[in-house]
């Protein structure tokens, strides 16, 4: 195939520095804010919060935000806690690049309007897989450990027998199981305060998912706050999300800030589909890399990469939503804990997910929509899952033939970025190159 280095014009960007303040990256992007109440003070304390401590929270959340080592807002957090925290409360959608500190700003949002002494539920926080809600699930815990708050996961897998009734304050789980919940009649929406969706760009645009989360809005109060978040909104998605959320007071990034500039971005042209599979075993075989995630388009594909680095000596996982919950848990446990150095995976962690000690992300298959059209959002999440909360990560995607560097350059052109072309056929040069940022 024609070499990709023929096809790609040098583009030139300058790294923005990046300043890690109590674990988030900030950015020193524009913050747009747009409020439904255009008569809304900018001077008003409440406005822009500077400290948690001015916020009004009761001691017991202070309290599990400094057992989580917070000292101050992060930027995004500072325009959006004054908005989420208003009363009467208000709708928000919210967009942020992932490890700005957004989860910990909606989690809250549900923890300060939740009245623990009342034995039902008033909050709700739906996330597109079960990881990121076990995610969420775990930053509620810690930030709601003093309040008396009670919590319940709600996903396949969980410890609720079919007639048990769920009346925990607030439920975080994914959309399909809590449908089940709500046909046994299970669970109740009535006393319904906060209804978050995360990811919600993912949510409403899915088959399935979308529909779940609009039967579910439609069954919370109206008086319910709405709030929806995320890394990403198209312009298709952003427009239902204001109708989901009618009225909303907005929180946006621009859009040239959304690329993660901690991130260097590669590309190794490889000669067809089975070339690269010995690209990456080669590449694996070079460099002592701390945790990697290696997205793949498929199931099939994700077993027979793993299976192949596996051959080759290296402590691999595969990951994918149809394996069973017990076997997701173990895998993702043992990939946090650091035994499991390299995880195969589809899209199913492409969002959210925190760990920090990845360093870097493979796009073995360029991820591309329904459609088969370059998607410009899953490749924003992939590689934000490496250079976490301003350390420095490295994405090497692969290109095989016409149609992955079309949509290649089509990324490349999207977020304006430099992606370094990587040898494949020169392994000492690859080396010197990745070395430089690893």
């Amino acid at each position: 195939m024609e070499k990709l280095s023929d096809n790609l014009k040098t583009l030139t960007t300058e790294d923005k520095p990046q300043e890690e303040r109590s674990g988030l990256t900030e950015t020193d992007g524009e913050i747009k804010v747009t409020l439904t109440d255009q008569q809304a003070d900018p001077s008003s304390p409440l406005y822009s919060a500077k400290s948690f401590e001015e916020l009004g929270l009761r001691d017991t959340l202070l309290q599990g935000i400094y057992r989580m080592k917070f000292t101050k807002p992060s930027n995004i957090q500072e325009r959006a806690l004054p908005l989420l925290l208003r009363d009467p409360a208000e709708n928000l959608v919210a967009q942020s690049q992932s490890g700005t500190g957004k989860t910990a700003a909606f989690v809250l949002a549900m923890l300060s309007r939740v009245d623990p002494s009342v034995p039902v539920t008033q909050a709700i926080c739906l996330a597109p897989a079960r990881e990121l809600a076990l995610q969420i699930m775990s930053v509620a815990k810690e930030m709601g450990h003093y309040t008396g708050t009670t919590l319940q996961f709600v996903s396949r897998g969980m410890d609720i027998s079919r007639t048990e009734k769920v009346t925990a304050n607030i439920l975080i789980g994914t959309p399909g199981t809590l449908m089940d919940l709500l046909r046994r009649n299970q669970v109740t929406f009535k006393h319904v305060k906060v209804f978050v969706l995360d990811e919600a760009d993912n949510m409403l645009d899915a088959q399935g998912l979308g529909a779940q989360c609009i039967r579910i809005k439609n069954l919370v109060p109206k008086t319910a706050q709405i709030l929806l978040f995320s890394a990403t909104f198209s312009e298709i998605v952003d427009k239902f999300a204001h109708r989901f959320a009618s009225p909303a007071n907005e929180i946006k990034l621009k859009k040239k800030d959304l690329s993660v500039d901690a991130i260097k971005q590669f590309y190794m042209d490889c000669k067809d589909a089975d070339h690269k599979l010995e690209v990456l075993k080669e590449l694996y075989a070079l460099m002592t890399i701390g945790q990697s995630i290696i997205f793949v388009r498929t199931r099939n594909t994700a077993d027979r990469v793993s299976a192949a680095m596996k051959e080759s000596g290296h402590a691999v996982e595969y990951l994918h939503g149809k394996l069973e919950t017990e076997d997701r848990d173990r895998i993702m446990k043992k990939f946090r804990d650091g035994i499991a150095k390299v995880l195969v995976t589809t899209n199913v962690l492409a969002r959210g997910i925190d760990i920090q000690q990845v360093n870097m992300v493979v796009n073995y298959d360029i991820p591309v929509d329904r459609y088969n059209k370059p998607d410009f959002e899953t490749y924003l999440h992939r590689i934000g899952r490496t250079g976490r909360f301003g350390r420095t990560g490295v994405a090497i995607n692969f290109v095989h033939n016409k149609e992955s560097l079309d949509d290649m350059v089509a990324i490349r052109d999207h977020f304006n970025r430099e992606i370094v072309k990587v040898p494949t056929d020169d392994w000492d040069e690859t080396e010197k190159i990745l070395k430089r940022y690893m």
